[in-house]
């Protein structure tokens, strides 16, 4: 497994001081970090990162030598959520016009000043929906700016609307905080066209738990990243939340990887979305 030394960073030191309180300057540098990483196929550039960092890609032990960060992207597209309370990050990676598409989901959880865990899930040719060129096209009209602090939902409102999304594929009783308008990017095909009455509350099937959830959430911009196991399936749902109400959801779901998330039975992913008509 790749490691960096943290004797190696002392360049960092004013930065590694500031993880002490885990701000938001400091997450963001290090996400920033990342997507240097990730454009160059350098992950020397990640930093700060642990000696003892645990490494997967699509929920399997991986290394740095041998996995997508020693590949070179052209990012057209990046966004971060900086959880200051977990001390975590999630960033949004999307790269349509490269030499081969991917879009990227990567959590990053620290600790003692460092990277200590990362998560990162890969989709490209062949994955559910994949397009990436139409990824980048709605996600990048999409509004995930700050929202003002009188107007932020709380941590627990956020999560709330996540968890009810995820559960209601098990339990349709649950109630949804849908937000109207609310659109959905599933792969790259969209519910919606960018109007006021866009809609999230279509496609969604039954009999089917979403499980093993990893959170980070970002008050600020009302968004919250769960990384979870869709019937053995790697999966990432992530929401931004306005005024207690879904307003975007964005998927990726790793259908090369099955078998490595936790198995609840094993459903074909029928009726989940259709692609609109051209």
């Amino acid at each position: 497994m790749h490691t960096l030394s943290l004797l190696a960073l002392g360049a960092f030191g004013p930065l590694m001081a500031s993880a002490a309180e885990c701000t938001r300057e400091f997450l963001k540098t290090s996400a920033e970090s990342l997507v240097a990483a990730q454009k160059a196929g350098d992950p020397s550039l990640l930093k700060p990162v642990s000696d003892a960092l645990v490494y997967n890609e699509n929920f399997a032990a991986a290394t740095f030598k041998s996995g997508i960060l020693a590949t070179p992207l052209k990012i057209d597209h990046s966004r971060h959520s900086l959880d200051t309370t977990q001390c975590a990050t999630y960033t949004e990676l999307i790269s349509a016009t490269g030499s081969k598409p991917y879009v990227l989901g990567v959590q990053m959880n620290f600790a003692d000043n460092a990277v200590s865990k990362m998560d990162t899930l890969i989709t490209t040719t062949g994955d559910w929906l994949f397009n990436a060129t139409g990824t980048l096209n709605w996600a990048s009209k999409e509004n995930w700016g700050t929202i003002p602090e009188d107007k932020r939902d709380s941590r627990a409102v956020i999560q709330a609307a996540a968890d009810a999304y995820c559960d209601i594929f098990s339990n349709k009783s649950v109630v949804v905080p849908w937000g109207y308008p609310c659109a959905r990017l599933e792969g790259g095909t969209y519910t919606g066209n960018g109007g006021p009455n866009d809609k999230c509350d279509v496609g969604i099937p039954s009999g089917v738990a979403l499980v093993d959830r990893h959170y980070v959430i970002d008050e600020t911009v009302g968004a919250v990243s769960v990384f979870l196991s869709f019937s053995g399936i790697p999966d990432s749902h992530e929401f931004r939340v306005e005024n207690g109400k879904l307003r975007f959801v964005h998927t990726l779901t790793v259908m090369s990887a099955r078998g490595n998330g936790k198995s609840n039975g094993r459903r074909k992913l029928r009726g989940v979305m259709s692609p609109p008509p051209q």
